[in-house]
Protein backbone atom coordinates (compact mmCIF):
# COMPACT_ATOMS: atom_id res chain seq x y z
CA UNK A 1 0.00 0.00 0.00
CA UNK A 2 1.83 2.61 -1.19
CA UNK A 3 0.39 6.32 0.19
CA UNK A 4 0.98 9.52 -0.79
CA UNK A 5 2.39 12.60 1.32
CA UNK A 6 -0.54 14.87 0.70
CA UNK A 7 -2.82 12.07 1.46
CA UNK A 8 -1.55 11.95 5.54
CA UNK A 9 -1.50 16.28 5.76
CA UNK A 10 -4.27 17.44 8.23
CA UNK A 11 -4.77 13.58 9.36
CA UNK A 12 -4.58 11.11 11.93
CA UNK A 13 -3.13 7.46 10.81
CA UNK A 14 -4.56 4.63 12.77
CA UNK A 15 -3.86 0.95 12.64
CA UNK A 16 -6.75 1.02 10.45
CA UNK A 17 -5.89 3.80 7.79
CA UNK A 18 -5.88 7.42 7.92
CA UNK A 19 -8.77 9.16 9.67
CA UNK A 20 -9.79 13.19 9.32
CA UNK A 21 -8.31 14.87 12.73
CA UNK A 22 -11.74 15.93 13.34
CA UNK A 23 -12.87 12.45 14.38
CA UNK A 24 -10.14 11.66 16.65
CA UNK A 25 -12.31 12.38 19.50
CA UNK A 26 -11.15 12.02 23.51
CA UNK A 27 -7.77 10.96 22.91
CA UNK A 28 -5.05 9.35 25.75
CA UNK A 29 -1.94 10.53 24.41
CA UNK A 30 0.85 7.85 25.83
CA UNK A 31 -0.12 4.79 26.14
CA UNK A 32 0.77 0.91 26.19
CA UNK A 33 -1.74 -1.81 24.69
CA UNK A 34 0.48 -4.06 24.59
CA UNK A 35 4.33 -4.49 25.45
CA UNK A 36 7.26 -6.21 26.62
CA UNK A 37 9.91 -3.91 29.00
CA UNK A 38 11.28 -6.67 30.02
CA UNK A 39 14.29 -4.59 29.11
CA UNK A 40 14.02 -2.69 32.14
CA UNK A 41 14.18 -5.94 34.58
CA UNK A 42 15.79 -4.99 37.99
CA UNK A 43 16.79 -8.29 39.39
CA UNK A 44 17.38 -7.98 43.15
CA UNK A 45 20.17 -8.94 45.01
CA UNK A 46 18.06 -10.26 48.36
CA UNK A 47 16.81 -13.90 48.27
CA UNK A 48 13.49 -12.77 49.09
CA UNK A 49 13.19 -10.11 46.73
CA UNK A 50 13.88 -12.42 44.14
CA UNK A 51 11.16 -14.74 44.89
CA UNK A 52 8.99 -11.93 44.75
CA UNK A 53 10.73 -11.35 41.30
CA UNK A 54 9.80 -14.21 39.71
CA UNK A 55 5.91 -14.20 40.74
CA UNK A 56 3.04 -13.55 38.99
CA UNK A 57 1.44 -10.67 39.92
CA UNK A 58 -1.45 -11.01 42.53
CA UNK A 59 -2.79 -9.88 45.09
CA UNK A 60 -0.33 -10.06 47.90
CA UNK A 61 2.80 -8.74 45.70
CA UNK A 62 0.80 -6.04 44.28
CA UNK A 63 1.11 -3.49 46.99
CA UNK A 64 4.72 -4.14 47.13
CA UNK A 65 4.71 -4.05 42.82
CA UNK A 66 3.67 -1.10 43.05
CA UNK A 67 6.56 0.78 44.90
CA UNK A 68 9.17 -1.79 43.03
CA UNK A 69 8.06 -1.81 39.49
CA UNK A 70 11.30 -2.74 37.61
CA UNK A 71 11.41 -6.01 39.99
CA UNK A 72 8.87 -8.26 39.11
CA UNK A 73 9.25 -9.70 35.76
CA UNK A 74 5.68 -10.72 34.71
CA UNK A 75 4.34 -6.77 35.79
CA UNK A 76 6.58 -5.70 32.69
CA UNK A 77 4.87 -7.89 29.97
CA UNK A 78 1.50 -7.07 28.89
CA UNK A 79 1.07 -9.65 26.19
CA UNK A 80 -2.65 -10.69 26.63
CA UNK A 81 -5.17 -9.29 23.63
CA UNK A 82 -7.89 -10.36 25.53
CA UNK A 83 -7.26 -8.50 28.64
CA UNK A 84 -5.83 -5.33 26.50
CA UNK A 85 -9.16 -5.56 25.25
CA UNK A 86 -11.33 -5.45 28.46
CA UNK A 87 -8.80 -2.89 30.14
CA UNK A 88 -9.02 -0.48 27.15
CA UNK A 89 -13.16 -0.45 26.96
CA UNK A 90 -13.27 0.90 30.33
CA UNK A 91 -11.51 4.28 28.94
CA UNK A 92 -14.26 3.37 26.07
CA UNK A 93 -17.00 3.46 28.14
CA UNK A 94 -16.38 7.35 29.31
CA UNK A 95 -16.02 8.57 26.06
CA UNK A 96 -12.76 7.31 25.08
CA UNK A 97 -12.22 7.65 21.17
CA UNK A 98 -8.32 7.44 20.61
CA UNK A 99 -5.58 5.92 22.08
CA UNK A 100 -1.73 6.70 20.99
CA UNK A 101 0.34 3.39 21.40
CA UNK A 102 3.95 4.12 21.83
CA UNK A 103 5.36 0.68 21.60
CA UNK A 104 7.72 0.26 19.26
CA UNK A 105 10.52 -1.74 17.71
CA UNK A 106 12.40 -3.47 20.64
CA UNK A 107 9.54 -3.54 23.32
CA UNK A 108 6.58 -5.66 21.62
CA UNK A 109 5.63 -3.92 18.83
CA UNK A 110 2.64 -5.75 17.46
CA UNK A 111 0.74 -4.61 14.71
CA UNK A 112 -1.72 -6.98 13.87
CA UNK A 113 -2.46 -7.32 17.24
CA UNK A 114 -3.19 -3.76 17.76
CA UNK A 115 -5.45 -3.82 14.39
CA UNK A 116 -7.46 -7.03 16.24
CA UNK A 117 -7.99 -4.77 19.44
CA UNK A 118 -9.18 -1.76 17.63
CA UNK A 119 -11.76 -3.40 15.65
CA UNK A 120 -12.71 -5.20 18.95
CA UNK A 121 -12.66 -2.09 20.71
CA UNK A 122 -14.09 0.29 17.64
CA UNK A 123 -11.25 2.94 19.36
CA UNK A 124 -8.96 4.74 17.33
CA UNK A 125 -5.55 2.90 17.61
CA UNK A 126 -2.14 5.39 16.66
CA UNK A 127 1.02 3.27 16.79
CA UNK A 128 4.65 3.73 17.29
CA UNK A 129 7.74 3.68 15.00
CA UNK A 130 11.87 4.02 15.25
CA UNK A 131 13.40 2.74 18.82
CA UNK A 132 12.99 2.62 22.64
CA UNK A 133 16.32 2.71 24.80
CA UNK A 134 19.76 1.08 24.12
CA UNK A 135 18.91 -1.42 26.17
CA UNK A 136 16.07 -2.69 24.11
CA UNK A 137 17.57 -2.34 20.87
CA UNK A 138 19.93 -4.64 18.68
CA UNK A 139 23.02 -2.74 18.88
CA UNK A 140 25.24 -4.55 16.27
CA UNK A 141 22.05 -3.92 13.84
CA UNK A 142 22.09 -0.37 14.90
CA UNK A 143 25.54 0.17 14.37
CA UNK A 144 25.98 -1.07 10.94
CA UNK A 145 22.63 1.68 9.88
CA UNK A 146 23.58 5.54 9.30
CA UNK A 147 21.17 8.54 10.27
CA UNK A 148 19.79 8.43 7.10
CA UNK A 149 18.77 4.83 6.67
CA UNK A 150 17.32 4.71 10.53
CA UNK A 151 15.28 7.58 8.65
CA UNK A 152 14.44 5.33 5.86
CA UNK A 153 13.00 2.62 7.23
CA UNK A 154 10.56 5.05 9.49
CA UNK A 155 9.41 6.52 6.41
CA UNK A 156 9.05 3.26 4.63
CA UNK A 157 6.81 2.21 7.67
CA UNK A 158 4.74 5.18 7.73
CA UNK A 159 4.15 5.01 3.96
CA UNK A 160 4.02 1.62 3.14
CA UNK A 161 3.44 -0.45 6.68
CA UNK A 162 5.73 -2.23 9.16
CA UNK A 163 6.63 -5.29 7.25
CA UNK A 164 4.36 -7.89 5.93
CA UNK A 165 1.17 -6.18 7.37
CA UNK A 166 0.46 -2.79 5.65
CA UNK A 167 -0.76 -1.14 8.59
CA UNK A 168 1.11 1.63 9.42
CA UNK A 169 2.43 3.80 12.43
CA UNK A 170 1.08 7.45 12.86
CA UNK A 171 4.22 8.67 15.26
CA UNK A 172 7.48 8.43 15.04
CA UNK A 173 8.11 7.06 18.75
CA UNK A 174 8.42 6.75 21.80
CA UNK A 175 12.15 7.46 20.42
CA UNK A 176 13.87 6.68 23.72
CA UNK A 177 16.94 8.55 25.42
CA UNK A 178 19.01 7.97 28.50
CA UNK A 179 20.67 10.50 30.32
CA UNK A 180 23.33 11.40 29.23
CA UNK A 181 22.41 10.37 25.57
CA UNK A 182 23.99 6.80 24.28
CA UNK A 183 25.52 7.64 20.88
CA UNK A 184 23.39 4.57 19.59
CA UNK A 185 20.61 7.07 21.10
CA UNK A 186 21.46 10.15 19.46
CA UNK A 187 21.73 8.65 16.03
CA UNK A 188 18.27 7.44 16.68
CA UNK A 189 16.92 10.60 17.39
CA UNK A 190 18.83 11.86 14.70
CA UNK A 191 17.15 9.50 12.42
CA UNK A 192 13.92 10.07 13.75
CA UNK A 193 13.65 13.62 13.32
CA UNK A 194 15.02 13.20 9.56
CA UNK A 195 12.15 11.11 9.36
CA UNK A 196 9.70 13.66 11.05
CA UNK A 197 11.09 16.22 8.41
CA UNK A 198 10.69 13.90 5.62
CA UNK A 199 6.82 12.60 6.45
CA UNK A 200 5.57 15.68 8.74
CA UNK A 201 4.55 13.04 11.17
CA UNK A 202 4.28 13.39 14.89
CA UNK A 203 7.75 12.76 17.01
CA UNK A 204 7.09 11.76 20.14
CA UNK A 205 10.78 11.56 22.58
CA UNK A 206 11.58 9.29 26.00
CA UNK A 207 13.86 11.66 28.10
CA UNK A 208 16.33 10.34 30.04
CA UNK A 209 15.87 11.03 33.77
CA UNK A 210 17.63 14.74 34.09
CA UNK A 211 15.88 18.54 34.15
CA UNK A 212 18.98 18.98 31.79
CA UNK A 213 17.58 15.45 29.41
CA UNK A 214 14.81 17.84 27.06
CA UNK A 215 16.97 20.63 26.54
CA UNK A 216 19.68 17.98 25.49
CA UNK A 217 17.40 16.49 23.14
CA UNK A 218 15.78 19.24 21.36
CA UNK A 219 19.33 20.52 20.88
CA UNK A 220 20.29 17.27 18.83
CA UNK A 221 16.80 17.92 16.98
CA UNK A 222 17.51 21.50 15.72
CA UNK A 223 20.91 20.08 14.14
CA UNK A 224 18.66 18.22 11.35
CA UNK A 225 16.17 20.77 11.55
CA UNK A 226 13.43 18.56 13.35
CA UNK A 227 10.21 20.16 13.47
CA UNK A 228 9.99 21.57 17.53
CA UNK A 229 6.29 22.54 17.34
CA UNK A 230 5.52 18.68 16.61
CA UNK A 231 7.18 17.06 19.11
CA UNK A 232 6.33 16.12 22.46
CA UNK A 233 8.67 15.47 25.64
CA UNK A 234 7.49 12.63 27.60
CA UNK A 235 7.15 11.97 31.64
CA UNK A 236 7.24 15.99 32.24
CA UNK A 237 6.06 14.59 35.35
CA UNK A 238 9.23 12.46 36.61
CA UNK A 239 11.67 14.60 34.81
CA UNK A 240 11.10 18.50 34.79
CA UNK A 241 10.67 19.79 38.17
CA UNK A 242 11.68 23.58 38.13
CA UNK A 243 9.35 25.95 36.24
CA UNK A 244 12.34 28.07 34.32
CA UNK A 245 12.67 24.36 32.36
CA UNK A 246 9.29 23.79 31.91
CA UNK A 247 9.37 27.46 29.89
CA UNK A 248 12.37 26.89 28.21
CA UNK A 249 10.81 23.73 26.75
CA UNK A 250 7.48 25.10 25.88
CA UNK A 251 9.43 27.95 24.55
CA UNK A 252 11.44 25.95 22.19
CA UNK A 253 8.12 25.03 20.27
CA UNK A 254 7.51 21.43 22.01
CA UNK A 255 4.63 19.87 23.45
CA UNK A 256 5.13 18.90 26.98
CA UNK A 257 3.23 15.42 28.14
CA UNK A 258 2.16 15.06 31.48
CA UNK A 259 1.42 11.00 30.51
CA UNK A 260 2.28 9.50 33.92
CA UNK A 261 -1.50 10.13 35.51
CA UNK A 262 -2.35 8.29 38.67
CA UNK A 263 1.55 7.77 39.39
CA UNK A 264 2.93 9.23 42.36
CA UNK A 265 5.44 8.65 45.27
CA UNK A 266 8.89 8.11 44.59
CA UNK A 267 10.83 6.56 41.08
CA UNK A 268 11.93 2.55 41.23
CA UNK A 269 15.33 3.14 43.15
CA UNK A 270 16.97 1.10 40.73
CA UNK A 271 16.72 3.71 37.97
CA UNK A 272 17.32 6.83 40.04
CA UNK A 273 16.68 8.97 43.24
CA UNK A 274 13.36 10.86 41.19
CA UNK A 275 10.42 11.87 42.76
CA UNK A 276 7.29 11.27 40.76
CA UNK A 277 3.96 14.20 41.11
CA UNK A 278 0.58 12.79 41.89
CA UNK A 279 -2.02 14.55 40.42
CA UNK A 280 -2.64 17.21 42.30
CA UNK A 281 0.97 18.56 41.65
CA UNK A 282 0.66 17.90 37.79
CA UNK A 283 -2.97 20.08 37.71
CA UNK A 284 -0.96 23.20 39.55
CA UNK A 285 1.82 22.70 37.39
CA UNK A 286 -0.64 22.78 33.99
CA UNK A 287 -2.45 25.72 35.77
CA UNK A 288 0.78 27.42 36.29
CA UNK A 289 1.93 26.73 32.92
CA UNK A 290 -1.67 27.60 31.21
CA UNK A 291 -1.36 31.21 32.98
CA UNK A 292 2.00 31.90 30.98
CA UNK A 293 0.07 31.04 27.75
CA UNK A 294 1.68 27.18 27.63
CA UNK A 295 -2.19 25.33 27.17
CA UNK A 296 -2.06 24.59 23.47
CA UNK A 297 1.22 22.69 24.23
CA UNK A 298 0.04 20.46 26.63
CA UNK A 299 -0.77 16.66 26.33
CA UNK A 300 -2.24 14.04 29.20
CA UNK A 301 -2.02 10.43 29.77
CA UNK A 302 -1.20 7.43 31.49
CA UNK A 303 1.58 5.58 30.02
CA UNK A 304 0.21 2.32 31.11
CA UNK A 305 3.08 -0.54 30.26
CA UNK A 306 2.72 -2.78 33.96
CA UNK A 307 0.36 -4.88 34.87
CA UNK A 308 -0.35 -3.58 38.90
CA UNK A 309 -1.74 -0.54 37.22
CA UNK A 310 -4.63 -2.88 35.53
CA UNK A 311 -8.10 -2.66 36.87
CA UNK A 312 -8.24 -6.56 37.08
CA UNK A 313 -4.89 -6.01 39.88
CA UNK A 314 -6.69 -2.95 41.59
CA UNK A 315 -4.88 -0.10 39.91
CA UNK A 316 -6.13 3.16 38.18
CA UNK A 317 -6.79 1.74 34.91
CA UNK A 318 -7.25 3.44 31.57
CA UNK A 319 -10.11 5.42 32.80
CA UNK A 320 -8.41 6.98 35.14
CA UNK A 321 -8.11 10.69 33.67
CA UNK A 322 -11.81 10.68 32.91
CA UNK A 323 -13.32 9.26 35.79
CA UNK A 324 -11.10 11.15 38.73
CA UNK A 325 -8.42 13.56 37.51
CA UNK A 326 -11.23 15.56 34.64
CA UNK A 327 -13.24 15.99 37.85
CA UNK A 328 -10.68 16.87 40.22
CA UNK A 329 -9.90 19.44 37.36
CA UNK A 330 -13.37 20.87 37.80
CA UNK A 331 -13.06 21.36 41.63
CA UNK A 332 -10.16 23.33 40.70
CA UNK A 333 -11.53 26.06 38.60
CA UNK A 334 -10.33 23.85 35.02
CA UNK A 335 -12.77 25.56 32.78
CA UNK A 336 -15.00 23.42 30.20
CA UNK A 337 -12.44 25.38 27.42
CA UNK A 338 -9.27 24.36 29.05
CA UNK A 339 -10.28 20.35 29.92
CA UNK A 340 -11.27 20.77 25.81
CA UNK A 341 -7.80 21.65 24.93
CA UNK A 342 -5.95 18.39 27.24
CA UNK A 343 -8.41 16.02 26.10
CA UNK A 344 -9.87 16.90 22.39
CA UNK A 345 -8.47 20.10 20.99
CA UNK A 346 -4.35 19.37 21.63
CA UNK A 347 -4.42 15.67 20.38
CA UNK A 348 -5.77 16.56 17.21
CA UNK A 349 -3.77 19.61 16.46
CA UNK A 350 -0.45 17.18 17.70
CA UNK A 351 -1.29 13.83 15.80
CA UNK A 352 -2.07 15.19 12.83
CA UNK A 353 0.71 14.86 9.97
CA UNK A 354 1.39 18.38 8.44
Amino acid sequence: MDINIKDLKKKVQTVLGPIDKSDIGITLSHEHCLCDVTCGFNIPREASKKRIAYEKVNINNVGYIRYHVLDNYDNLLLLDEVLAIEELMNFKYCGGKTIVDATNIGIGRDPIALKKISLATGLNIIMGSGYYVEESIDKEKINKMTEEEIAKEIIDEIYNGVENTNICPGIIGEVGCFYPIRESEKKILRGAGIAQVETGAPLVVHPGRSEEAPLEIIKILKEVKADLTHTTICHIDRTVFESKNRYKIADSGCYLEYDLWGEEGYYPESLSVTDVLNDTQRISQIKDLASHGYLKQILISHDICYKCRYKMHGGHGYDHIMSNAVPAMRRREFSKEMIDDLLLNNPKEFFSFK
